[in-house]
């Protein structure tokens, strides 16, 4: 049987849209893939939310491995050798001794304080026998504190010391609000409880002043508290989440756990420079590079953030070095693209609240601005 020549043009024209469409199909599959990591460059293992026995990595804590050096100066266009030795420097600033800077001290700018008087020192081992359990009177946490007798310094109680006073102090606001009669009453309770036992003799202030303190401190700290946000978001292809560890790696990011990295501090104690966020149900998959993500957040809390570690500047940096690598937009909580402009706006805002937060005596980064924000 022969085909005539318009059936076979047919058939040939047939099998040509045919494969077209098959083409067109695997492309489409693949272009709507998640962008995968690339295996010849080193990243970090991705990391799921530790149980509850474990105990949650953060900078102080290893990694939300907080404590590190701040990677200024990592190039972000460079490969394989650049994205190692970025990693490694990371981890080795984290492993590295450091001398603490944060420790916690009762300030009269934002804790109502108690005297303690003691008819004798007393070992610090005596102390730690009586302190509460609890050191938080419903939303705020307090401190003690004891005068040690050999260097004339004020401390939290150690082991070996002898303390011949004792202050206690109620932090009076935070981000849970300010001081309120309920919780001051259980901080006298408290107290109370570790100064009967020890012969202690406690000078509470008023309670109505107190609240009243903590009352004008909170409505400031409302009004001067800052945490910004941008949003990366891609431009055409999603990013799996190994993709995306792997270029926050290259900008310094450490660590993945629950869908957060960090940039860290160069001070024992303090909060990450800067952290990415991405959706943590997405780390949490059983296969997390499976997962097709658009849409990251870099952000960095002001009060919390040493002005030294230049937040705001690796804020925008890393933000436009991310969006230049990921093939991302940079755009605010609304969708609007931001851009030089919007950056240097945003500057100008910061330097009133940094200089307000100074005048305060509260400066962005201290351990006094730390305890009010949080």
């Amino acid at each position: 049987m022969y085909l005539s020549e318009l059936t076979l043009s047919l058939l040939a024209v047939g099998g040509v849209l045919l494969a077209g469409l098959t083409l067109h199909s695997v492309w489409q599959a693949r272009r709507a893939a998640p962008r995968r990591a690339d295996p010849q460059i080193p990243q970090e293992p991705v990391m799921h939310t530790p149980t509850s026995g474990d105990s949650s990595p953060t900078t102080a804590e290893a990694p939300a491995a907080f404590e590190s050096q701040p990677l200024a100066g990592v190039a972000p266009g460079s490969i394989l050798g650049g994205e190692f030795a970025a990693i490694a420097e990371a981890m080795a600033s984290i492993c590295a001794p450091k001398q603490p800077r944060y420790v916690a001290r009762i300030d009269g700018l934002i804790d109502a304080i108690v005297p303690i008087t003691l008819e004798a020192p007393l070992t610090g081992e005596t102390l730690l026998l009586h302190m509460p359990t609890s050191r938080r009177a419903g939303h705020k946490p307090f401190l003690v504190e004891g005068l040690n007798e050999d260097t004339g310094q004020w401390e939290q109680p150690l082991s070996g010391a002898q303390y011949k006073e004792l202050q206690a102090g109620i932090q009076l606001a935070n981000r849970h609000g300010a001081l309120n009669e309920i919780e001051f009453s259980e901080f006298v309770q408290k107290i109370e409880a570790l100064a009967q036992p020890i012969a202690g003799m406690t000078n509470f202030p008023d309670m109505l002043d107190a609240v009243s303190r903590a009352r004008e401190l909170d409505t400031f700290a409302s009004e001067h508290d800052a945490q910004l946000a941008i949003h990366l978001r891609a431009r055409a292809t999603a990013w799996s989440v190994g993709y995306i560890q792997q270029h926050a790696a290259r900008q310094g990011f450490v660590g993945v756990f629950s869908g957060r990295m960090v940039l860290p501090s160069a001070e024992e104690g303090a909060p990450p420079v800067l952290t990415l966020q991405f959706d943590p149900q997405a780390a949490l998959a059983d296969d997390p590079n499976q997962a097709a993500l658009r849409t990251i957040t870099l952000n960095f809390d002001v009060p919390q953030t040493d002005l030294d570690a230049t937040p705001f500047e690796q804020w925008q940096q890393r933000a436009e070095a991310l969006a230049q690598s990921m093939e991302a937009h940079v755009v605010d909580d609304h969708g609007r693209t931001l851009n030089e402009a919007s950056f240097a706006a945003i500057s100008k805002e910061l330097d009133w609240l940094y200089k307000a937060l100074e005048e305060r005596g509260v400066p962005a980064g201290s351990m006094a601005a730390r305890r009010l924000f949080s």
